[in-house]
């Protein structure tokens, strides 16, 4: 005999069940359905496929007995449930379109009355989800300042698609990074193959915080006010965004370009560039771990930098490097003597 289970795990005997469409009628249920209505009823216990189905049913007056249920009234009977669940669902439809009509109307007004230029996005789906519909929008050009040094591995291989295509579209892009990152493998090989595809990418010693800008018409800057990746400001300020724009092209000019000679080596380390900076972060107060975490690179590599710097320079303490580095104006850009500091 065929079984097929209810939602207990297990058919009852002469009850209909509410039976998902795919089920069948097996050979031993039609043979049985079959004799019940040329005899007119059945006895003993019948396939669960026809009780699941509620084409046998238990007679009125004798509950050992099983009559044969027409299919039209089976029909009906497992059709009502099913037919009561979708209005229900229909109703609870219309009433969610009613109340969040409602609310539209509301939040398109209080919009165009105040003219949101800024919108605070939380969580990191919303956070993604705007820079998705962003990036698809975007027509012709795509800046962005990333900060912190090497990116993990997971975040470059869902950009990369990303870039290929939109440079496939023709969206010209530029992305600055810091010097650290020409010391990590996996944004080098990131950089480098999206250089291939024509990106342009350059590295800059300074510290800036993240920047990503579309058709210089729409930004989106982190919300210092929240943590960090989990709230961000989206900016459709004209004024605004031509400003951070310039701010970013700014940045752009004074930056190195990330090339790859003809034997395949990587990228110039730019070391003495990095060291200076740590140098001027130091001299400013900061801890080698707030240093670190504003260059991107690890605490242990700010250290060795520091150590360096105090050999070269004969220190003997922090306090004495910051001085020694004061007085031989080694953070002065127009200083030679920042050469001191040079090599690794």
């Amino acid at each position: 005999m065929c079984s097929i289970p209810d939602n207990s795990g297990k058919p009852r005997q002469g009850e209909a069940s509410t039976a998902p469409l795919h089920t069948g009628v097996c050979p031993e249920g039609l043979a049985f359905y079959e004799a019940a209505l040329t005899a007119g009823s059945a006895q003993g216990e019948a396939p669960a496929c026809l009780t699941a189905l509620g084409l046998m049913m238990p007679a009125p007056d004798a509950a050992d007995t099983l009559v044969p249920v027409p299919p039209e009234v089976a029909t009906a009977a497992l059709a009502h449930p099913v037919e009561r669940a979708i209005i229900e669902q229909q109703q609870a439809l219309s009433s969610m379109r009613t109340v969040m009509a409602q609310v539209e109307s509301v939040y398109r007004s209080t919009r165009r009355d105040t003219s949101v230029a800024l919108q605070r996005l939380n969580g990191p789906a919303v956070i993604s989800a705007a820079l998705e519909e962003a990036a698809q929008s975007c027509k012709r050009e795509v800046l962005t300042a990333q900060p912190g040094g090497g990116r993990p591995a997971e975040i470059l291989e869902e950009a990369l698609p990303r870039a290929l295509e939109a440079r496939d579209r023709g969206v010209d892009q530029r992305t600055l990074y810091q010097h650290t990152v020409r010391a990590h493998g996996p944004t080098l090989d990131y950089i480098k193959r999206v250089t291939q595809a024509g990106v342009e990418v350059r590295t800059i010693d300074e510290v800036f915080e993240r920047l990503i800008i579309y058709d210089r018409s729409l930004a989106f800057i982190p919300d210092s006010q929240g943590a960090r990746h989990t709230s961000a400001v989206m900016i459709r300020d004209t004024a605004v965004v031509r400003y951070l724009a310039s701010v970013l092209d700014h940045a752009w000019e004074r930056a190195e370009p990330v090339t790859y000679r003809s034997d395949h080596q990587r990228p110039e380390l730019l070391t003495e560039a990095t060291r200076l900076n740590v140098l001027r972060l130091m001299v400013d107060g900061y801890t080698d771990a707030a240093i670190a975490t504003r260059l991107g690179m690890s605490s242990r590599t700010v250290a060795a930098h520091i150590k360096k710097a105090s050999d070269l320079l004969g220190s003997n303490s922090r306090a004495q490097l910051a001085y020694l580095t004061a007085r031989a104006g080694l953070l002065d850009p127009s200083s030679a003597g920042s050469r001191a500091v040079e090599g690794a």
